[in-house]
């Protein structure tokens, strides 16, 4: 497996997150009027936003796991990760 490359799925997928989860705590400290408002079903926003979370941190979870396994569109095949000893033995 192509560990950088993972590595860096990794790091784009949890920045989306933190770009996500941060508007929850700025909504939460300066406009805290807006988490009461019930967009739907009488459920607050700050309901309804805190399972958005939920549900996209599993969304990312399967989304990086889809990413990085074998066989990922970009991913290197049956390339061996250093070279055979036995074969770079030099010649007597």
């Amino acid at each position: 497996m192509n560990q950088s490359r993972n590595a860096r799925i990794g790091l784009w997928l949890c920045a989306l997150y933190i770009v996500l989860y941060g508007g929850f705590v700025l909504i939460g400290a300066f406009r805290p009027q807006w988490m009461e408002r019930t967009p739907w079903m009488g459920v607050n926003l700050a309901i309804w936003y805190g399972f958005a979370l939920i549900g996209v941190a599993i969304v990312l979870a399967m989304a990086y796991g889809w990413a990085c396994r074998e066989g990922a569109p970009g991913a290197r095949r049956n390339q061996p990760t250093a070279p055979d000893d036995a074969s770079q033995e030099a010649p007597q």
